[in-house]
């Protein structure tokens, strides 16, 4: 465009060149007055012809580059809808979603119950062979179903697909158990290979979401622990619901990219309950902690209510399943297990308990054990709970000593630290066929007791764990050693509800 009024201009100023050469023949018979006021108006034409020139060139300029973009706007818009369809048949799940923000026209074409029926059928089904004529009514036939379904139905059908895809396959791999932990051997395994992840979702009290992907994931042998460091955290008065989901994201062909992925809810926690129901149970000189349930851990730091981090605690006991097979607003519901009634056995549903538990930090384990053939007497039942006991204070071959202090490390973006006389604690109570019965993955806290001497050899400070929820609750008492710096567990006993215990074998205790 600016060579083209260059050219021009050039034209033009030839043109007044010549003019100037043939009127100066005349110029000398013409009075010195007139040849001044033949000047001035000359070149106020000049300035006029060479406005309207340089106008003019403009005009056609912008003309020109407008009819450039309807063409180029109307190359697409004039383009047949089954045209476009059929090209965008050749992407992938990832990129047809991505080229759905482009415009309206992309949106609705990308959304389509077609394009995404397609997919499913490419991703998932095997074309066998028909004659054509039964292809063509079979054509036909489905067309009209996928026209019925409503809008996004089989974009929600493949994600879903896609999130179990496979599945029979890691169910079997699940079946594989631990003889020492009583779960699947190969949790940590199918996680990793279905590239599953967590998501933190914040909303705060204006509607506003902060979504965060975790951090770091520390995995012991029945749990593992989930932490956020990075992101923006809103102020913990501010929140007005918390959901932790569990993610499967499927890699592109590209390295380093991750497809949109299907959600699962696991547990979701308004602001209410945050406030209403949350326990401080350990601190140090920058951050305290607060407990919620279940197995949730916000970090404040102690001068104000701004959150440092946030520590969640899943048990392996169906986490799978929570984090792939739930919905955005549902969590899953799992089965139920209950044992088949059994009228020969007066105690039934009293004996044959196997417990696992555990001990450790985001570092290292602290105390691990198996404890089976664990069984309480009718006359033992008191306040509604079944006593199992693991180790007893007057049994010395079963107490045991510990291989670490009680100490949690933290760090945020900036700062790190350790919290003294915490952890986190896995327990898994296994029942008469070995099935997992009752699970817990939580923090807890390590108290001083005021108490005597909870041992009859031992002789050093005294102190407890203690953990209660509503289907039972567990004791740990301790002495700490100071001439050989070490923990020793003295006593271990597990109390469990008499309902769950009557729901699960179908009893009256």
């Amino acid at each position: 465009m600016a060579t083209g009024r260059g050219r021009a201009l050039a034209s033009f100023m030839q043109g007044v060149e010549k003019l100037r050469k043939a009127g100066s023949g005349s110029e000398s018979r013409q009075d010195p007055t007139e040849k001044l006021q033949q000047a001035q108006s000359g070149s106020e034409s000049d300035r006029t012809r060479r406005g309207h020139c340089t106008a003019k060139h403009q005009g056609k300029a912008a003309a020109a580059c407008q009819s450039q973009v309807q063409c180029t706007q109307n190359y697409l818009d004039r383009m047949p809808p089954e045209v476009l369809q059929k090209v965008l048949l050749y992407l992938d799940a990832a990129s047809l979603l991505c080229i759905s923000h482009v415009n309206k026209t992309f949106y609705e074409l990308a959304n389509s119950n077609y394009m995404w029926h397609r997919m499913y059928l490419r991703e998932f089904e095997k074309k066998a062979w028909k004659p054509k004529k039964a292809e063509e009514v079979t054509e036909r036939m489905n067309s009209a179903c996928i026209h019925e379904r409503g809008q996004g139905y089989w974009r929600n059908v493949y994600f879903r697909k896609m999130s179990g895809y496979s599945e029979e396959r890691w169910k079997l791999q699940l079946r594989r158990l631990d003889p020492y932990t009583g779960l699947s051997r190969d949790t940590v395994q199918v996680l990793r290979s279905l590239n599953v992840s967590w998501e933190i979702t914040m909303t705060d009290k204006h509607g506003r979401e902060t979504t965060l992907e975790q951090s770091h994931a520390y995995f012991s042998d029945s749990g593992v622990t989930l932490c956020w460091t990075k992101g923006s955290f809103p102020y913990l008065y501010k929140i007005s619901s918390l959901q932790l989901h569990g993610v499967r994201r499927m890699p592109l062909i590209v390295s380093g990219v991750n497809r949109p992925g299907w959600r699962s809810l696991i547990f979701k926690l308004d602001g209410d309950t945050i406030r209403r129901t949350g326990q401080y149970f350990g601190s140090d000189q920058l951050v305290k902690l607060l407990h919620l349930q279940p197995g949730l851990v916000i970090a404040v730091w102690r001068s104000h209510w701004s959150i440092v981090f946030i520590m969640v605690n899943l048990h392996f006991h169906r986490l799978v399943e929570r984090s792939l097979l739930g919905t955005s607003i549902c969590p899953y519901v799992a089965p139920d297990d209950r044992l088949p009634f059994d009228d020969v056995d007066p105690e039934y549903g009293l004996h044959g308990y196997s417990l696992h538990i555990s001990l450790h930090n985001t570092m290292k384990i602290i105390m691990s054990g198996h404890f089976p053939q664990l069984s309480c007497r009718k006359d033992q039942i008191r306040n509604g709970f079944i006593k199992l006991t693991a180790i007893s204070r007057k049994n010395l071959s079963q107490q045991s000593a510990l291989s670490g202090k009680f100490i949690l490390p933290w760090k945020s973006d900036f700062l790190s630290g350790s919290i003294e006389n915490c952890c986190m604690m896995n327990l898994t109570v296994l029942d008469e066929a070995q099935h997992p019965f009752w699970c817990v993955s939580v923090p807890v806290t390590m108290t001083l007791s005021d108490k005597g001497s909870v041992s009859y050899d031992l002789d050093g400070e005294n102190f407890y764990i203690k953990h209660q929820e509503m289907d039972g609750k567990v004791m740990l008492d301790l002495v700490w050693m100071r001439e050989h710096s070490q923990f020793f567990l003295v006593h271990l006993v597990v109390y469990i509800s008499t309902s769950k215990v009557n729901e699960h074998f179908g009893r009256e205790y």
